[in-house]
């Protein structure tokens, strides 16, 4: 599918459960969850700072969801592209757009976690700076 520019990046854009559950299988190689076992739109509404939605002549094509502290600090997570769009700057505008609507809600820190096999993306071409971390598994 030829893209040119033709991306809209739309912060806090519009979704349905439907389009981001396809995405998500997609995306995450998942099962295809439904409304009633995971609400993204509500879970989105009442806890993300926001989200970014991409989409190409109307077409779903990404997602990136925006968490904070409430203050100074964002958080990028589920950062998805349809397979059949990757390698295309997409990934890169959603984090972009990302970046500009936690700056603009007066954010000073953008935060991810990714695996190594991500860093080239991440650092290289998002632009973010490396930083140690950790991750403990709660199940």
């Amino acid at each position: 599918m030829p893209l040119g520019n033709n991306i809209d990046y739309l912060w806090r854009g519009a979704f349905s459960n439907i389009e981001i559950h396809a995405l998500h299988a997609v995306a995450f190689k998942t099962r295809l969850y439904d409304e009633a076992e995971w609400n993204w739109v509500e879970q989105c509404d009442e806890h993300s700072l926001g989200w970014v939605v991409a989409r190409h002549e109307g077409r779903f094509v990404g997602f990136v969801n925006v968490l904070w502290d409430g203050l100074v600090h964002a958080f990028i997570e589920d950062v998805m592209v349809d397979t059949a769009v990757r390698h295309r700057g997409i990934g890169v505008g959603l984090v972009h757009a990302a970046r500009d609507g936690a700056a603009a809600a007066g954010c000073e820190f953008l935060h991810v976690g990714f695996d190594e096999d991500l860093r080239s993306f991440y650092i290289d071409a998002c632009g973010f700076s490396p930083a140690g971390g950790g991750l403990m598994e709660l199940k």
